[in-house]
């Protein structure tokens, strides 16, 4: 498998409506763990009040993220593939909302 990056912009008006969706995104993602692997995601603050994400999945298409998207009722943006990763330092311990 691949790793991606998945853009979701405003993808939710509230931090309630975003982790409903990531709660379908998980059910789904154990359906189908040889296609698609959610690793982590970054909640963006979007200017106008509502939420987006930054996703890194493993999967072994952009097809396969599309169709677990459908099946999650996920909005995608944008899928990109990642050529490689530098780590300067590990990430920040998650601030709570």
């Amino acid at each position: 498998m691949d790793t991606y990056v998945i853009l979701r912009r405003n993808g939710w008006r509230t931090a309630e409506e975003l982790q409903e969706a990531a709660a379908r995104s998980a059910a789904e993602g154990e359906r189908t763990p040889d296609e698609v692997a959610w690793i982590r995601s970054y909640v963006l603050a979007e200017t106008d009040g509502a939420v987006g994400t930054v996703c890194v999945y493993q999967a072994s298409s952009p097809e396969a993220i599309r169709n677990h998207a459908e099946r999650a009722d996920l909005p995608v943006d944008e899928i990109v593939k990642v050529a490689d990763t530098v780590v300067v330092r590990p990430d920040p311990v998650p601030v709570s909302a």
